[in-house]
């Protein structure tokens, strides 16, 4: 193939104001424009803060399902209590305006697919494997779709984590698999794209040859650097080595955990721990400090802008992250950029990521467990703190080589170019 292959990207979620998935989506478009001739087909719902962002080097094209989509997300939100829980559930309330979206936008570039104006369609959002394509069976160009990231089971030990993230409906997860347009979305795709282990053994009708391994997750490596920053494990001029908890406070990110594992070290109270986020945990969270008498080693700093967490990463020692149903995990690669020694949950994307010397993975077990393990690699880190250097190297190495937006962008054109090509997929990927 020569010259930019033209694409159609279908991004339902692609916002860059709104954290998680749809910046995701949004940066990851933005790299793929850089590299193809694009087309971005979203939804209404991102207009405005898209227009206010004014990229350059796509055509957005904005689809309204809202007639579907508006009842049944207020439906679900009703349902899940707020936003912040109840995952499941909002992916079940997503099925019907998602396929809704997808019908919107054959109906709008049908003409232009069945004449092979686009050489590639990709679907990049959603990256939930639950929400099948209606697309991937109509249209005639190779269909990729992913970054895929899902499946990842609850650990049993945390069944009350699971009761207050409102999970219940986890349990019907597979039917999905026998909803329509499931098995045509994975037997017609040219090329899945999986993130993680936990993932790929979902995705069981799609054979190796087809499957390209791609974590979602990036970082802007104009704001995730370690220029400046202070090296791991030296300690500040207070004396102290400093932890970092960054995300939300959600149950499945067990963010009080870091708290036990001070209550319960005279070593630790000698040093400080720094919270970062909000969230349905946070007043379960101040009453462990009030009743541990925390107040003089932790700091809970609320919502901070991606720029102030990054300052705040490349000031302190060690980033903690006991989160035990993380699917993506971007801020550990984030704080890894950042030159941070990352200490998390052996379980789904942080011990992937953080695996091979490149930090410290707590076996699972149950929350005393996790508290006890976590507690121990804590005081390692000021008991010894010398060997954080070398751990935190590897780690901003890794993140340097494959994580940066621009990366993304060039692995994908790397599947493109083979699957326009004739050529084998393997070896592509991460």
């Amino acid at each position: 193939m020569t010259g930019k292959p033209k694409v159609l990207l279908v991004a339902d979620e692609c916002n860059p104001e709104w954290p998680s998935l749809p910046i995701v989506g949004y940066k990851y478009a933005l790299e793929i424009a850089k590299l193809c001739d694009v087309t971005l087909a979203t939804h209404v719902r991102n207009r405005e803060n898209i227009e206010k962002a004014a990229p350059t080097g796509l055509e957005i094209v904005y689809i309204d399902n809202e007639w579907i989509a508006s009842p049944m997300f207020k439906l679900a939100r009703l349902i899940r209590g707020g936003e912040e829980v109840g995952w499941s559930t909002s992916m079940i309330f997503n099925y019907l305006p998602y396929l809704a979206f997808e019908h919107g936008v054959w109906q709008r570039f049908k003409s232009q697919l069945k004449v092979g104006e686009f050489d590639i369609v990709h679907r990049i959002t959603p990256m939930s494997p639950t929400l099948p394509s209606w697309l991937a069976h109509k249209v005639p160009q190779p269909f990729v779709i992913g970054p895929l990231n899902g499946n990842l089971d609850w650990p049993a030990a945390f069944a009350a984590e699971q009761a207050r993230e409102k999970e219940k409906l986890r349990r019907l997860r597979d039917f999905y698999k026998y909803l329509p347009f499931a098995r045509s979305t994975y037997d017609d795709a040219a090329a899945v794209l999986s993130a993680f282990s936990h993932t790929r053994a979902d995705l069981q009708r799609v054979e190796d040859a087809r499957i390209v391994s791609f974590p979602e997750i990036g970082f802007d490596p104009e704001i995730f650097h370690a220029k400046g920053a202070k090296p791991a494990g030296q300690r500040s001029s207070d004396g102290k080595i400093h932890f970092l908890y960054a995300g939300r406070l959600v149950p499945y990110k067990l963010p009080e955990l870091p708290l036990h594992a001070f209550a319960k070290s005279d070593l630790l109270k000698q040093h400080h721990l720094h919270v970062v986020g909000d969230g349905p945990e946070r007043a379960r969270m101040q009453m462990v400090i009030d009743a541990h008498d925390l107040g003089d080693c932790v700091t809970m700093h609320g919502r901070k802008t991606q720029g102030e967490v990054a300052d705040m990463m490349r000031e302190v020692d060690v980033f903690v992250f006991p989160s035990i149903r993380e699917l993506g995990a971007g801020v550990v690669i984030e704080s890894m950029a950042c030159g941070n020694h990352v200490l998390v949950s052996d379980y789904g994307a942080p011990g992937d990521l953080a695996g091979q010397g490149r930090g410290a993975c707590v076996p699972m077990a149950d929350f005393d467990g996790l508290v006890a393990g976590f507690r121990a690699e804590m005081e390692h880190c000021v008991t010894d703190p010398s060997t954080m250097g070398a751990t935190a190297a590897r780690a901003q190495a890794y993140a340097e080589q494959g994580y940066p937006w621009a990366k993304k962008g060039e692995k994908t054109m790397e599947v493109y170019r083979a699957l326009l090509d004739g050529l084998p997929l393997a070896g592509l990927g991460y």
